[in-house]
């Protein structure tokens, strides 16, 4: 009984972040829908390279139940292709700058680990800077996260997209990763960022059997009494392990959102977001 309390309450943890000079509340999970503005992203339904398809991915995105959305206009999957600052700026700001004047209110995160593509996009009015490279591949993104003040999804990452999947290695994958994050978090703290999101880096210099170790012991990083973020969707972990392909693993992704909600995850970074929201809705009412 006390023990079901005990997940009752972790699982209903209150935890918020200033979007605007608006506090967000996310003390129930919710769900950030993926527009990738790449012509190479691992999840080639994830691909959105017109204007109306966009704004009719974000009218889905919040019909079914999205909370926000992530725009990257560089594809991070592992051995991705390298593009220079300006195609990337090319690609992101025009979809931004349509977004904010079509959907006001609307949240938008942009995936960027370059830390002057982050300052023109929050000029522009994105909400959330999420950086795949935790400060790693830009070592000045932390003084513009603190200068910004925008909340900051940092993310653990061993290695570069281009290398991160050759020799992954940890002592204790849990304990390597929790240790990064503390150093990282006092980093940022120290620059002034308050409102900060943890992203444990499933696929991320990784190998399957450290991604489930961390899954499995996701609930240590309520330590931290931070918002943890997941990015699960129909990554190689699934489908390498019940075969198929990122197409066929929608099944596989809500498995593995249901657990990781039960061991705290705060925000599900998904493909399929009807499904997502349906996920929380059963966890939470089981709750």
């Amino acid at each position: 009984m006390e023990l079901a309390k005990a997940e009752k309450q972790f699982f209903n943890k209150k935890k918020y972040i200033n979007c605007r000079g608006e506090l967000i509340n996310i003390a129930s999970p919710s769900v950030m829908g993926i527009i990738n503005i790449t012509p190479d992203s691992f999840y080639r339904h994830s691909r959105y390279n017109s204007s109306n398809d966009v704004i009719k991915r974000v009218e889905s995105i919040l019909e079914e139940g999205g909370l926000m959305v992530d725009i990257g206009a560089f594809s991070t999957r592992p051995g991705a292709k390298n593009i220079t600052p300006e195609e990337e700026t090319d690609r992101v700001l025009p979809i931004l700058k349509l977004l904010r004047k079509t959907f006001p209110e609307l949240i938008i995160s942009v995936d960027t680990f370059r830390s002057d593509i982050a300052r023109k996009v929050v000029e522009e009015g994105a909400d959330i800077i999420n950086d795949i490279s935790g400060g790693e591949m830009d070592q000045n993104m932390f003084n513009v996260i603190g200068e910004l003040k925008v909340p900051y999804v940092l993310t653990h990452i061993q290695g570069t997209p281009q290398t991160m999947q050759q020799t992954p290695y940890y002592d204790d994958v849990v304990a390597d990763v929790s240790l990064w994050f503390a150093k990282k978090i006092d980093q940022l703290r120290i620059k002034g960022v308050s409102d900060i999101i943890i992203d444990p880096g499933f696929g991320f210099g990784k190998s399957i059997e450290h991604n489930y170790e961390l899954l499995h012991n996701l609930d240590q990083l309520a330590l931290f009494d931070l918002p943890i973020l997941v990015g699960l969707s129909r990554k190689s972990m699934i489908y390498k392990v019940l075969g198929g392909s990122a197409e066929t693993s929608l099944n596989g992704t809500t498995v593995l959102n249901t657990l990781a909600l039960t061991k705290g995850a705060s925000v599900l970074r998904v493909h399929d977001v009807k499904e997502a929201s349906e996920c929380i809705k059963l966890v939470s009412h089981s709750a």
